[in-house]
Formats: structure tokens, C-alpha cells, sequence
């Protein structure tokens, strides 16, 4: 065997390893939801369940209302995603491509706000949104999602790359800066949509601290607020519990892996641009 096919064979065994370790935790919760309860209390506890049942997942349907939540979860990052794009695109845009009194240094102070923790915010956003009388609203819950820094910064990257000829021309030829967004830029942009509205709405969908602190009202809940609450009341029920991650985890987890291609098409070509 030559020495290089020899490291190819030990490459591709390290990386099986390194997907099998990262697996495990997420093939240990399906396997605990689907055990009788008190099973995974066991010393040792069993791989996998001797007598499968779905009896975890019936009762956070029946007993708990696990569906209402999980339909909050799903209105929130929807609506979440849609209003990021309306409002981070044209922004994203306009720092690329759009000449108005002080873009750069707007653009600047954006770009260091990155640096800061977004907890930092929250209390002055929780105050604004009080006197606003959004807060226990989903409107609430939306807000942080509307412009973020990071989509405005990936958008303008990609817009760069865009030669300033192809815009010129369709000014040229009538065309409204409404019209370029619509018919030529979105167009392109198409990887880095697909990409922004993925990691929009995974964030959305998995953000635990903002509705917990603008959400008062159980029925309002997200999935993750609403799997925290039962926790404490179901401490010991692990196997309720895993039950409950898998339900929060296995939507996005599958949106993910059939976008994957997309998602990383995006972030190649924002690494790219300008």
C-alpha cells in the first residue's frame, strides 16, 4: 500500500471518529426518549431501549400541549426570517451601493457593535419595547430580528462583488432603485438569502433568553421557554425531557442538513466579496 493512500485510509478513519463523537450526544437523546420511564436512571444505563415506546412524546402532545408551543416556535422564527429579509437586503444594499451622507462611518459603528455581547442591549430594548406596549407580545419577541448586523455585513459584502456597470445601466435605462433590488440584485444575491434566512431562522428558533424576558404569557411561549418550565416541574423524567429535546431539535436539524449546500455557498461568497 503506498504511503499516501495510507494517510488518506487514516484521514478518513479520524473523520469517521470525530462524526461518531459528535453524533453520540444527539443519538443518546433519541434513544432515551423512546425509553420507558426511569430507564436511563439505570447503572449502567442502555444504549438504546429494550422495548421502544412513544409514550413520551404522547404525553407532551396530550398532556402538556408540546404542539401549541412548537406552533409559536414555528410563527416567530417564519415571521422572524421574512422581516429580516425585507429589512436587512435593502440596507445591506444601500451601504454597498448607495452614496448618502455619512454611509461609511454608520456602516463603521455597525460593524463594532458586533464586538458587543447582545445581552448588553436587552435591558434598554426590553424598557423601549415596555413603554411601546409590545412586551408578552409576539411583535416583541420579533424586534431583535429585524436588522441584524451581522445579515446588513454579509449583504454588503456580497453586494461589492457586483459590478457598478450593471447598475449604472439600468439607471440609465429608467430603472427605479426600487426596480435594480427586485430585478437585478435579488437575483443574484440568491446564495446569500438562502443563507441569512437559515441562520435567521435557526437563531429564532432556538433563542431562549430574549423570549423568556419579553414573554409573560404561557400560552405564548416558544419551545425552548416552554421545555424550560417543564424541566423544573419534571426534573427527574428523563426520558420526558429528551423527548422534548428532540422535538426542539429535529425541525431545524433537518432544515439544516437539506439547505446545508446552500448555507455554505453563502457564507463562501460573503467570505469572497469585496
Amino acid at each position: 500500500m503506498r504511503r499516501h493512500e495510507l494517510g488518506a485510509y487514516a484521514f478518513t478513519a479520524f473523520a469517521a471518529l470525530v462524526a461518531l463523537l459528535v453524533l453520540m450526544p444527539l443519538l443518546w437523546m433519541l434513544a432515551v426518549s423512546l425509553m420507558q420511564p426511569g430507564a436511563a436512571a439505570q447503572f449502567p444505563p442502555p444504549l438504546w431501549p429494550e422495548h421502544p415506546t412513544l409514550d413520551n412524546y404522547r404525553t407532551l402532545f396530550q398532556d402538556y400541549g408540546i404542539g401549541r408551543y412548537a406552533f409559536n416556535s414555528l410563527l416567530v422564527s417564519v415571521l422572524a426570517t421574512m422581516l429580516a429579509l425585507l429589512f436587512v437586503v435593502p440596507a445591506g444594499y444601500a451601504f454597498a451601493k448607495l452614496r448618502f451622507r455619512g454611509r461609511d462611518a454608520i456602516f463603521q459603528a455597525l460593524v463594532a457593535a458586533l464586538v458587543m455581547p447582545g445581552q448588553i442591549g436587552m435591558l434598554p430594548l426590553f424598557l423601549e419595547l415596555k413603554a411601546m406596549g409590545l412586551v408578552n407580545s409576539y411583535a416583541g419577541a420579533l424586534v431583535p430580528w429585524l436588522a441584524g448586523i451581522f445579515g446588513i455585513f454579509m449583504v454588503r459584502q456580497f453586494c461589492l462583488g457586483i459590478p457598478n456597470e450593471m447598475i449604472e445601466a439600468a439607471r440609465v435605462d429608467g430603472a427605479g432603485e426600487g426596480m435594480i433590488l427586485r430585478r437585478i440584485i435579488l437575483p443574484v444575491l440568491k446564495p446569500i438569502l438562502i443563507t441569512l434566512a437559515l441562520f435567521v431562522f435557526l437563531g429564532s428558533w432556538n433563542d431562549f433568553m430574549w423570549p423568556l424576558i419579553v414573554l409573560a404569557d404561557q400560552d405564548l411561549y416558544t419551545l425552548p421557554v416552554a421545555l424550560a418550565a417543564l424541566s423544573r416541574e419534571h426534573v427527574q423524567d428523563n426520558e420526558l425531557m429528551m423527548a422534548g429535546s428532540v422535538v426542539t431539535t429535529l425541525p431545524v436539524l433537518v432544515l439544516f442538513l437539506a439547505l446545508q449546500r446552500h448555507y455554505l455557498d453563502g457564507l463562501l461568497a460573503g467570505s469572497v466579496k469585496g
